[in-house]
């Protein structure tokens, strides 16, 4: 078997469609509408203060009070952020009495944190 190097890797030295391959590779792509879901999530999770946002909120519920002062933020910059999250479905609010509570939508966007989290954090060869 031939050695893959970054000369050879671009494209296929042959025209060859494995049409199995394809009609897999299409069914697990599902539709369109939520291909176009999930790059809308990760362009909401590109923004290291989200990130943040979220991961705090993998671990309790917090108020804008709370996520300022972790981030070290002012509290119109998290209510900012905050807007954009709700606006994605990743976060919810609860009031209780005076105070706003935010949690997490639900498990997955902390599975998807904790998952991405270890991914970077794996040696690389």
């Amino acid at each position: 078997m031939e050695t893959v190097t970054a000369q050879n890797l671009e494209a296929c030295e042959t025209r060859f469609v494995d049409r199995d391959r394809v009609e897999d590779a299409q069914r697990a792509l599902g539709d369109r509408r939520a291909v176009s879901d999930v790059a809308d999530l990760f362009r909401a999770v590109a923004d290291p203060t989200r990130v943040a946002i979220l991961r705090a909120l993998g671990t309790a519920a917090l108020c804008n009070c709370d996520l300022a002062a972790l981030l070290g933020i002012s509290e119109s910059a998290v209510s900012h952020q905050m807007r954009e999250l709700r606006l994605m479905k990743l976060v919810t609010a609860e009031r209780r009495g005076r105070m706003v509570y935010y949690t997490l939508s639900d498990t997955h966007i902390r599975h998807i944190l904790d998952d991405t989290f270890r991914h970077v954090r794996e040696e690389r060869p």
